[in-house]
């Protein structure tokens, strides 16, 4: 049956102290193991909405033993950065007792199991699964992280880093439901892309910072890269992260859609034995993360959008204006390549060069770190 676990995070006396909290469900070893985490940036509420869904129907589908595997669930993944806020504003997406990122960061097992697997590997794929897995646990449990927030990643990595399935659910400023995922992932994310009615499916090998899900699912191809073809390592650690799109979107209309939209994939993966709804046409094929264009403002002013969120655009087409009420300076803001217009600041008066919007194109054109800080 389900249980919680309380995971201490910060027990030291005479300071705050903070516990996490999970839900597992299912049998470990029945089946595939699958993570699901909400709000690793705290103030991204829309996923917690979601993660109480999932937990109401998790609760009915294990009473009526229809789980296959097992699921661990985290809630409300950050309850670090839920404590903070900044003159009454919640600040969950850094740190403030460092400056990190709470999506950042994260240990790549990979340099140890490099050399900790050196000779014990073959052409046994689930054989060399099995044994990875049981590394990358050695090594997570090696990590001795020195701050409060460190010892959170720690937890979290811990209870992931074995599993098939890990999704990881946040959203944006402004923007429409879009996800993140490995390019050798990009066949198994296609089905949640759908179900969900993904508008992007951006793709990297290495995406740059070191998050969560690429801590979980990148090891596989840099051990596959790095031992050879002799060695058979598929990319076994289906990570994908979720971004439902803004974060003033908590409404139950669509909180539970997206929930059940998460299910049907578990059951696609053979987790949950519930009736199959047919899937729908995707939205979007999937497009390199480093063809997403980021825009900013030329100058300070008024941020007006001429362009609907979801929308195609093409190269040099305005996508917004920036006005200056003092001087009367207009200014448009155009990408230089075509894509989908899928993210924006929820900022109304922008200085210059503060962001504008994310344009997701189809060709590679950036290097260097590729996400947002």
């Amino acid at each position: 049956m389900m249980h919680s676990t309380k995971h201490p995070i910060a027990i030291e006396d005479n300071v705050a102290t903070f516990q996490l909290t999970s839900f597992h469900y299912g049998q470990p070893g029945s089946g595939k193991k699958v993570y699901i985490q909400a709000s690793l940036h705290a103030d991204e509420v829309p996923a917690m909405l979601v993660a109480h869904f999932l937990r109401q129907e998790l609760d009915r589908l294990e009473a009526e033993g229809r789980i296959k595997g097992e699921i661990i669930l985290v809630p409300a993944a950050n309850p670090i950065g839920l404590s903070q806020t900044i003159h009454g504003t919640p600040f969950g997406r850094y740190d403030l007792s460092t400056g990190v990122n709470f999506n950042r960061a994260y240990k790549h097992v990979a340099q140890d199991l490099k050399q900790s697997l050196e000779g014990k590997l073959g052409q046994d794929a689930d054989a060399n699964v099995a044994l990875i897995r049981e590394h990358a646990r050695n090594s997570l449990a090696e990590w001795a992280p020195s701050t409060a927030g460190g010892v959170l990643k720690k937890a979290l990595l811990s209870m992931a880093i074995d599993a098939d399935i890990m999704l990881d659910l946040h959203c944006d400023n402004e923007s429409v439901l879009h996800m993140y995922a490995g390019e050798p992932l990009a066949e198994a994310a296609q089905p949640l892309a759908a179900l969900m009615g993904a508008h992007a499916v951006l793709l990297a090998r290495e995406s740059g910072g070191e998050p969560f899900d690429e801590a979980c699912s990148r090891l596989w191809w840099d051990l596959a890269e790095h031992f050879g073809p002799d060695v058979a390592i598929p990319p076994a650690c289906v990570a994908i992260t979720v971004e439902l799109r803004g974060e003033n979107d908590v409404r139950y209309e669509l909180a539970q859609p997206d929930a059940q939209a998460l299910l049907q994939y578990l059951a696609r993966a053979g987790v949950l034995d519930i009736p199959l709804e047919p899937l729908p046409e995707p939205i979007c094929k999937p497009t390199p993360l480093d063809a997403v264009e980021p825009l900013f403002a030329p100058h300070s002013g008024v941020l007006v959008f001429l362009k609907q969120l979801g929308d195609r655009v093409q190269a040099e087409e305005t996508v917004a204006e920036i006005v200056n009420p003092v001087t009367g300076q207009v200014t448009p803001v155009k990408p230089t390549r075509a894509g989908v217009f899928f993210a924006s600041t929820a900022h109304r008066h922008l200085l210059r060069g503060m962001h504008v919007c994310k344009i997701a194109g189809d060709t590679g054109f950036r290097t260097g770190s590729l996400l947002s800080q």
